[in-house]
């Protein structure tokens, strides 16, 4: 079997924020006779778009996690996909995969690729690109491993509206903590409140001091920060965090494309109160997965959580899709559906 396989690729470096003609199309023709043995050819139905893929496209990326992605390069993400063709006998045509895809039509899985079968249980396919994939355990593992929330403690989500804060914000108050979310719009903090179950919401647009408006929502102080923004956000929780309150780093999407400045919270504050400042990535957390998987198929089957997926069609559409992330567009999870499940 021989297909034509479109994917989106960079055109060239991005050091600044990203422009959708930084970006095209590129076609190749795939077949198993042309890759190694046990190779698994997946269409895409479902894929994930993120901010940290940005720094992969940089010419220097500043993270050892994320080496730089050479141009002209198929941009590799995670993803939901059905197998056309295998050549490994634990696949068969028509199984469903979760995995490590890329942004393209069609992924060459070669052997040892990060990707297993999926089982939907009962869930929307998207679901399992985000709150039941990588921006779920984020959230879950962040707010209970890394900021370490107990019950009727004080818990800030910046970005609240985001992929990952949304679901924080919601475990965090099935957990019976206070909860106050950040987003950019007036739409995303009524949302929040009245569909999310925030305690509350502010615009930080709107909002010229950031440390006495985190003072107001927080008069008894934060517990819990977690930190999608990094910047002046993260000067300004740290400015109002109890002793021994801890703060989350998950992204600094106010860094990413070098026009923000970055964070510096006052020192002193985080030795006398004897503040945590821990950045992890969901990938140490994999050994709480079915504790994760546990509770967020409970919350979402039982309605008591609400995942939001900003859902663009057609491969076509990654580049604005991905644009939109820094432009704050989005409302939830963004994910592309290349395919008709």
């Amino acid at each position: 079997m021989e297909l034509t396989n479109r994917t989106i690729v960079t055109r060239n470096y991005i050091d600044g924020a990203p422009k959708e003609s930084d970006f095209e199309v590129r076609s190749r023709v795939v077949s198993l006779s042309r890759e190694p043995a046990g190779s698994v050819i997946v269409r895409s139905l479902y894929v994930s778009i993120d901010p940290y893929q940005l720094t992969r496209m940089k010419s220097d990326s500043s993270s050892q996690s994320y080496s730089s992605l050479a141009t002209g390069i198929e941009v590799d993400c995670y993803g939901v996909g059905k197998v056309v063709a295998s050549g490994d006998p634990e696949f068969e045509e028509g199984d469903l995969v979760g995995g490590l895809l890329a942004w393209g039509e069609y992924c060459v899985l070669k052997p040892g690729a990060m990707f297993r079968k999926l089982d939907p249980m009962g869930f929307p396919l998207s679901h399992h690109v985000g709150a039941l994939a990588f921006s779920g355990l984020t959230a879950y593992a962040g707010l209970f491993e890394v900021g370490k929330a107990k019950k009727g403690e004080k818990v800030f989500v910046s970005a609240a509206s985001g992929s990952v804060g949304h679901l924080v914000g919601q475990f965090a108050k099935l957990h019976g903590c206070y909860v106050v979310g950040s987003a950019g719009s007036k739409a995303k903090v009524e949302l929040m409140k009245e569909k999310l179950g925030f305690d509350d919401a502010f615009n930080y647009k709107e909002e010229p001091d950031l440390k006495a408006t985190l003072k107001k929502y927080f008069p008894e102080g934060i517990d819990v920060y977690f930190d999608n923004v990094g910047g002046e956000m993260l000067e300004a929780a740290v400015d109002n965090m109890n002793a021994f309150g801890r703060v989350a780093v998950c992204g600094v999407i106010s860094e990413y494309t070098g026009k923000g400045r970055k964070a510096a919270p006052d020192m002193m504050d985080v030795i006398f109160r004897r503040i945590t400042i821990r950045g992890f990535l969901a990938a140490d957390f994999m050994c709480v997965f079915p504790d994760f998987m546990s509770a967020a198929c409970e919350h979402l089957g039982s309605g008591k959580m609400v995942s939001l997926e900003d859902i663009s069609i057609g491969l076509d559409s990654i580049p604005s899709a991905f644009v939109g992330l820094f432009d704050g567009g989005n409302l939830g999870k963004k994910i592309v559906q290349i395919a008709a499940e």
